[in-house]
């Protein structure tokens, strides 16, 4: 963001000429309650209207996991952290069984490689057709579902008959109706913190009900 460039779409009051600190206070406490409130609210609205598509999703992957399926996540930018993120959580996960999971980001070597060499819309595709086989899951998280890249590891993964997710946000873009996906998560948000949060939570809740599914106790209800 250049120094010319407003603030004040994120935080009103900054570009303002506020001399009260106290008055400064009240201003940022207020904008953080109501940034709290409108995430809280959203991610309960993005679960209630997720809900079926999380249970049928679940049930799918806990069902490729019991037969010795794995997960692949990928994701650009902020997403590409909250795709490892997914992916540790299945792989090293906090309670319950420990399930194979791999964000494809993660080798810098591979990254930079098929970046250079392939070019950087194949850097996922790439590695799907070289470690997924059929029976396994792809999971790509994307803020507007339109990422090339992201939409082409997910038509490759699907044409290798893995089971394939895709979270987004805005309207769900590129992922929604999109035979490639067979599950699309859309946060139906315009701001891309909002839809991190609530696809944080989605994440989140899929990991628990696959739990859920295999059998694993005291994870059903998180």
């Amino acid at each position: 963001m250049s120094q010319d460039e407003p603030t004040n779409f994120l935080y009103p009051f900054i570009d303002a000429q506020e001399d009260d600190p106290k008055s400064l206070l009240a201003d940022l406490a207020a904008s953080a309650q109501a940034k709290a409130a409108e995430s809280l609210a959203l991610r309960r609205s993005t679960l209630e209207a997720n809900a079926g598509l999380l249970e049928a999703a679940a049930t799918e992957m806990a069902r490729r996991f019991a037969a010795g399926g794995r997960l692949f996540t990928f994701g650009n930018g902020g997403s590409c952290t909250d795709s490892m993120t997914l992916a540790r959580l299945f792989a090293r996960p906090p309670l319950g069984r420990p399930l194979p999971a791999w964000p494809l980001t993660a080798d810098q070597a591979v990254m930079t490689a098929l970046g250079n060499d392939v070019g950087f819309e194949l850097v996922f595709a790439r590695q799907l057709i070289a470690r997924a086989k059929a029976g396994d899951i792809a999971i790509a998280m994307s803020t507007s579902g339109g990422s090339p890249n992201l939409l082409a590891a997910l038509a490759e993964a699907r044409h290798r008959g893995l089971y394939t997710a895709g979270f987004a946000g805005y309207d769900g873009g590129a992922f929604a109706n999109n035979p490639s996906v067979d599950a699309c998560f859309v946060v139906r948000s315009q701001s891309v913190h909002r839809i991190q949060e609530s696809q944080a939570l989605l994440g989140y809740r899929l990991w628990s009900s696959v739990h859920r599914h295999l059998g694993d106790q005291g994870l059903g209800a998180a």
